[in-house]
């Protein structure tokens, strides 16, 4: 590779349920240029240019986060209907637009009918908006299997909704899809999952996982959290990168190549806790 540049959406949020308190790049070879910015959706991001033959490119992100005991959620079952939730976003308030324009279909998230009908069965008429919510992660989670390699972030929606299976981004991009077929505000969640080895057996390093999930916008309640891959919703195991309408909004690293040749990617993640 000759030359190379590239966005990284690697920097976790600071936001009310966590604080980013440290967090550093290695960034191998060293850019040639390199700065730090906010993209539209206020997710930190750093652009970096590297203008010298290279034919690795290596990138380790470390970070220092504290995660804050999450309030107490209302009772799903006492959240408004969703209906009424939808027409509030139709109505075009302008102290909701931010809400309002994760209401559309985005490159990788993009319903048809089949997604609305399959949607409509967790949203009955009258049905609380958060307790629909859970009811589709949890449908989600026990009709589709997690399986790496039949798809990728280009697979479409209804491809997914058809296989019944894939991975959490595929499972994040159908459940976002179904709640905008009906007029809700959804989007797309980045960030990582402290996950926990077999009893007995140690925590490898980089045994964790890069990890997708979705908030949905509930009126008064705000943005709430699903995880249709693990049938929760996210506490305190699961650290914010990033959000934005879908994947393409998020990727963890973005750009282009120049030089030919074929390349391969690694990834690990890993995530400790502290006391």
């Amino acid at each position: 590779m000759s030359v190379s540049q590239h966005v990284l959406h690697l920097q976790p949020r600071s936001f009310d349920r966590q604080q980013t308190l440290s967090f550093n790049l290695d960034i191998a070879p060293t850019p040639t240029t390199q700065s730090v910015g906010n993209d539209y959706f206020e997710n930190i991001i750093h652009y970096l240019s590297i203008q010298e033959p290279h034919s690795n490119l290596v990138v380790e992100a470390s970070s220092s986060i504290e995660v804050f005991p999450q309030p107490t959620q209302p009772a799903h079952e006492s959240s408004a209907p969703w209906e009424h939730i939808a027409q509030q976003l139709a109505a075009g308030s302008p102290e909701i637009i931010q809400a309002q324009q994760f209401c559309f279909d985005s490159p990788y998230s993009h319903a048809d009918a089949d997604v609305q009908q399959f949607a409509l069965e967790s949203f009955l008429p009258g049905k609380p908006i958060l307790e629909a919510a859970m009811t589709l992660t949890a449908r989600i989670f026990d009709d589709f299997e997690y399986q790496g390699g039949v798809s990728d972030v280009s697979t479409p929606v209804k491809t997914v909704l058809e296989m019944r299976k894939g991975v959490c981004q595929d499972f994040a991009h159908l459940q976002i899809a179904c709640l905008r077929s009906l007029g809700l505000a959804a989007r797309y969640v980045s960030g990582y999952l402290l996950t926990h080895p077999p009893e007995g057996k140690e925590k490898l390093v980089g045994s964790d996982a890069s990890h997708a999930w979705l908030s949905v916008w509930a009126g008064d309640l705000g943005w709430v959290d699903f995880d249709p891959t693990n049938r929760v919703v996210p506490q305190d195991e699961h650290i914010t990168v990033a959000w934005g309408r879908d994947y393409g909004d998020v990727s963890p690293i973005s750009g282009f190549i120049v030089g030919g040749g074929s390349h391969k990617i690694k990834v690990e993640v890993d995530v400790n806790t502290s006391d």
